[in-house]
């Protein structure tokens, strides 16, 4: 399967199954799009027709074609899919090995976001904080079930995670102790909407956390549209502050501004320029993901906008590039000369099987946005996986078990998408969460291409 597209004056060719990326002229462009349905003849005839004033000879496209036929030879063209049959190997060869949790460390939030998949950090249950010794108990459940996993990964999520500090920083002390002991090391990452943010905070986070997340909409008009106070009141004059602080003092460690864009804000553009001029450099800016009816949710006609505005942002890193000024955009990060195995690209990402989340009370949930869905209830920290008809449900994602996917040429960029999102919108885990998909298609399109741009160092 190839895919072909045009974009900031690129022909580019991708050959799904051997990786392989091509950047050609315009007569290879119309070869490479008829190569398997027409006859050479055929194909020579119409190129020198369509091109005939453009002082393209026969010898030209003769010479192109014949350079087709050898990428095709060697397997950089047309490639087969041959890897269907190592769908479940991965998960096969680690099953029962857990290498990272996203520890729920508070079931309360101090913002009242309507967009909030998490119910405004309640996941639809009763508010709680966890202790100490279900923290405790979580960490040495991830340490039992690790196998042979050096690196292990750990999530202080919530709500709110700095509504309960004391305990995150109890946990991390405990995980430090046991590390050398147990042959581990741990990566802690912290979430947070920066409201508690202060110096005590950014120095531990400094010290301990390998990447912390802030939450920022952009704009403030934007950001205080949702991200308010139970009274009301928008919070980016108190956290932005703060979170220039935190990040000036992390010296280059690893952060992301997390931002969510709604109906509201179709043109995130704007919102990532506004993070910019605010010093930030990490950035990420997700779309919503509700229910169609609800006011937050993206239409049609905000999905073309979108559409846009990814081409743009591709635009604007590239010209900051030029300007000696680049940042980073999540969604954009793609390695064309290297990146995961093919056993990662068609598994999925692991949610259920090597990753879990952990309630305040010590039940195991196939990622944090099951939470609360007691049909995905795995087990409990004490007793482990106990529903194993439900993790056999997550270990047999993979991009071959989507139907849908099989003709789509972002699949092994994708690994068959997000279980949560597609349960959400269809009610299985192996069903196909069509807006998104066509998001990240588009997504897809404009990484490459600034991949490209920034090969060729152009």
């Amino acid at each position: 399967m190839i895919h072909q597209y045009k974009l900031n004056g690129f022909n580019i060719v991708l050959d799904v199954c051997s990786g392989s990326v091509h950047v050609v002229d315009e007569v290879a462009y119309d070869i490479i799009a008829d190569f398997e349905n027409k006859e050479k003849d055929v194909i020579v005839a119409e190129m020198l027709e369509k091109y005939t004033s453009d002082d393209v000879t026969e010898a030209d496209i003769l010479e192109c074609y014949a350079q087709v036929e050898e990428l095709k030879e060697n397997g950089k063209l047309f490639a087969p899919d041959t890897f269907e049959p190592m769908a479940n190997k991965l998960k096969e060869k680690t099953a029962g090995v857990v290498k990272a949790l996203c520890l729920h460390i508070a079931h309360t939030c101090n913002l009242n976001c309507s967009y909030c998949f998490a119910s405004q950090g309640k996941y639809h249950g009763d508010r709680a904080v966890m202790s100490f010794e279900v923290g405790k108990q979580a960490l040495d459940f991830l340490v039992a079930n690790s196998g042979t996993r050096h690196n292990l990964e750990v999530d202080f999520f919530g709500g709110e995670p700095l509504m309960n500090f004391q305990v995150v920083k109890d946990l991390v002390a405990y995980a430090r102790s046991i590390e050398k002991e147990k042959g581990k090391n741990f990566r802690f990452t912290l979430t947070t909407n920066g409201v508690l943010v202060d110096d005590d905070v950014i120095e531990w986070a400094n010290r301990e956390c390998s990447n912390v997340v802030l939450s920022l909409d952009g704009r403030k008009e934007v950001h205080d549209r949702f991200r308010v106070d139970y009274a009301g009141n928008g919070s980016w004059e108190k956290i932005v502050p703060k979170f220039q602080k935190f990040v000036e003092a992390r010296g280059g460690k690893e952060y992301y501004m997390r931002g969510t864009f709604t109906h509201a804000n179709p043109d995130f553009l704007e919102d990532i320029k506004q993070m910019l001029d605010l010093g930030f450099n990490e950035l990420s800016m997700e779309p919503v993901v509700c229910a169609k009816d609800d006011p937050s949710a993206l239409t049609d006609e905000d999905m073309e906008i979108v559409m846009k505005q990814y081409e743009e942002l591709a635009s604007l890193m590239l010209e900051r590039d030029r300007e000696g000024r680049p940042f980073t955009f999540y969604h954009y990060m793609i390695d064309l000369t290297g990146g995961p195995c093919i056993y990662k690209r068609i598994s999925g990402c692991g949610s259920g099987t090597e990753y879990m989340a952990v309630t305040p009370w010590g039940d195991l949930y196939p990622c944090h946005q099951f939470v609360g869905e007691e049909r995905f209830k795995l087990g409990d920290i004490w007793n482990g996986v106990t529903n194993k008809e439900v993790q056999g449900e997550f270990a047999a994602c993979n991009v071959y078990a989507h139907p849908e996917c099989r003709d789509c040429w972002a699949r092994l960029y994708c690994s068959g998408g997000c279980a949560a999102n597609a349960y959400h919108a269809t009610g299985s885990v192996t069903g196909v969460y069509e807006d998104g998909c066509k998001l990240f298609r588009k997504r897809m399109e404009c990484a490459i291409m600034v991949a490209i741009v920034r090969a060729l160092g152009e």
